[in-house]
């Protein structure tokens, strides 16, 4: 069953998830939702060996009040 990545990737950006790793056979479930995604270009991917991605949300100071 595919993970909610919708839920995952809030949580990444409320800060309760620190990143967010999408194995190779994910993929194909999470990037229609990532691409959806209104803050996705604050969503920053670190490709990883073996098709993994970690992704990890850019926070600025601004968001910190």
């Amino acid at each position: 069953m595919a993970r909610d990545f919708s839920n995952l990737l809030e949580q990444l950006r409320q800060g309760s998830l620190k990143e967010l790793k999408v194995e190779a056979d994910e993929f194909a479930d999470f990037q229609p939702i990532y691409m959806k995604y209104d803050q996705r270009k604050r969503v920053i991917g670190e490709a990883q060996r073996n098709g993994t991605v970690i992704y990890r949300f850019e926070s600025n100071e601004n968001d910190k009040q």
